[in-house]
């Protein structure tokens, strides 16, 4: 094998993930087509759950350093907006950054881990065995092979590891066109509600952001299919005008465009996420109209999920099972954020019929709990994995982890930060933990819970394990303990076949 791992596709998704593969000890090659980074910035917010993460990983700040943050959001474009103070977690907010600024800061991080980064190489094929997957890769230093023991795919919705891979994408097809573009407007005030704001006319949708002093996101979208041979023409600013014209009825003053983009609604989810060796991740597995501000999220909640379980499949603690758990979690998570940007794209449509709907919705959105529930969703604070039945069901379990006291947290932060698990361990269980946790202290660290729940938290900081408390007879806690930790971090490392850490540094086997 050249590497462990190769990983297609520089964008954050792909940085999120070789990063995360080499806090679990595998050797990871990232292969990135662009020679430069494009500085175009599709996404712009950061969300609650993924800020949680980079809390973890004690990344945020770099992430919060003169960027804003937001307390609310649209949904559907009604009001009243979604308030994020209700979310439970310790960031309950989003933050305003832009896509490019995410990728420099995570091209950084994969660097910092040792993440060799290959730019201007395309792969071109593959070949997967039951042992290996060889690439074909073209560079302007010629063509050239790499083998791996595992392939992933984060190459975006056009993903050719997908397609050779000949993993299906099934899904519905565009009935809705959309131009997005980044100018400069010599009157904020022609757009009627002003900037930002959202018009929604007979004719379609504009809505505007600002994102930095003079640059305002422009979004139209018009309820009509795109014209055929039409997606991959490059957008101009004189087709923008004239889209903003129809939609609005307004000639809007635009000049200066940073880039423009255009996209559709074609909603798509990838049959599998791993088909033998070959996995993937991000758009590279789901694709859906981008309101929300949830496509790239999901992307990293993805390399997060995935990065720890292939690491440990490599190294050789892996339980049976772990990596197969990464499209069993994180296939319906995508199912629903797929199912939930529709419907808000259908209750944006300028049909009239859809008025009194909208009319209930915000209504709706008035009540605490379906405010409250909705916030969750669109942040992904909602997901809980299903996670294997215990004796004591806990409404924690399979959740992100809760917001923990400052001692405790800044301690298992520590630990979470280079990617191991943390027990956080309830008083009267500490001498009989110790002796659960040992031989894998190369994956998981123990913090005194304080006055807290006791906890088993995952490397991606999702809850595997809560202390029932008082009533449960010792033994019993102690036994559903051991069942968790044997299923996420496999057995003692007496067991386990393990790769030292001068092996994986030095190039080893």
């Amino acid at each position: 094998m050249n590497t462990d791992v190769v990983v297609v596709g520089g964008g954050p998704v792909g940085l999120m993930l070789a990063a995360e593969l080499r806090l679990g000890g595998a050797r990871v090659v990232l292969l990135e087509r662009l020679t430069e980074p494009s500085g175009h910035s599709r996404a712009f917010r950061m969300q609650a759950r993924m800020l949680d993460t980079l809390d973890q990983r004690g990344l945020l700040g770099r992430f919060t350093e003169g960027n804003r943050t937001w307390p609310k959001a649209h949904f559907a474009g009604l009001e009243p907006l979604l308030d994020f103070g209700y979310l439970r977690n310790e960031n309950p907010y989003a933050l305003l950054i832009p896509q490019a600024r995410t990728e420099e800061l995570l091209e950084k991080h994969a660097m910092a881990c040792g993440v060799e980064i290959r730019r201007g190489h395309t792969v071109t094929g593959l070949e997967a065995t039951p042992s290996a997957v060889d690439c074909e890769i073209s560079s302007d230093e010629g063509t050239y092979r790499l083998s791996s023991s595992y392939l992933v795919g984060c190459d975006g919705g056009r993903s050719t590891v997908r397609k050779l891979a000949g993993i299906g994408f099934s899904g519905s097809e565009p009935a809705v066109r959309a131009l997005l573009a980044d100018v400069e407007l010599a009157d904020p005030g022609q757009l009627p509600n002003g900037v930002p704001g959202t018009m929604r006319t007979p004719h379609g949708l504009l809505m505007a952001i600002s994102l930095q002093s003079g640059v305002t996101r422009v979004l139209t979208t018009e309820f009509t299919p795109p014209e055929p041979g039409t997606e991959h023409t490059p957008v101009t600013l004189d087709e923008l005008r004239a889209t903003v014209r129809r939609v609005t009825g307004i000639d809007v003053d635009m000049d200066r465009p940073r880039w423009l983009s255009r996209f559709t609604d074609a909603t798509r989810l990838a049959d599998t996420y791993r088909q033998g060796r070959v996995l993937l991740a991000g758009d590279a597995a789901h694709v859906h109209f981008p309101i929300g501000a949830q496509g790239l999220n999901l992307g990293l909640q993805d390399a997060v999920n995935l990065g720890w379980k292939l690491a440990g499949t490599l190294v050789g603690w892996a339980p049976p099972g772990l990596l197969d758990s990464y499209g069993t979690e994180r296939r319906p998570v995508a199912e629903r954020v797929l199912r939930q940007t529709q419907a808000q794209l259908m209750l944006m449509a300028p049909d009239p019929r859809v008025d009194p709907l909208r009319g209930m919705f915000s209504e709706l959105l008035e009540l605490p709990e379906v405010n409250s529930r909705l916030a969750h969703e669109m942040t992904g604070l909602d997901v809980r994995y299903a996670l294997p039945p215990g004796r004591y069901g806990h409404h924690l379990l399979g959740r992100p982890c809760p917001p923990l006291t400052p001692d405790v947290g800044d301690e298992a932060r520590t630990m979470l930060g280079i990617g191991r698990g943390v027990l956080l361990v309830p008083d009267g269980l500490a001498k009989e933990a110790a002796g659960l946790v040992a031989g894998r202290s190369h994956r998981l660290g123990t913090v005194a819970a304080g006055d807290g729940p006791g906890l088993l938290l995952r490397p991606d900081g999702h809850v595997a394990w809560v202390d029932p408390g008082d009533g449960v007879p010792r033994e019993d806690v102690l036994l559903e303990l051991a069942d968790a930790l044997r299923h996420w971090f496999g057995a003692h490392g007496s067991e386990a076949v393990l790769r030292t850490h001068h092996d994986l540094t030095n190039g080893g086997s």
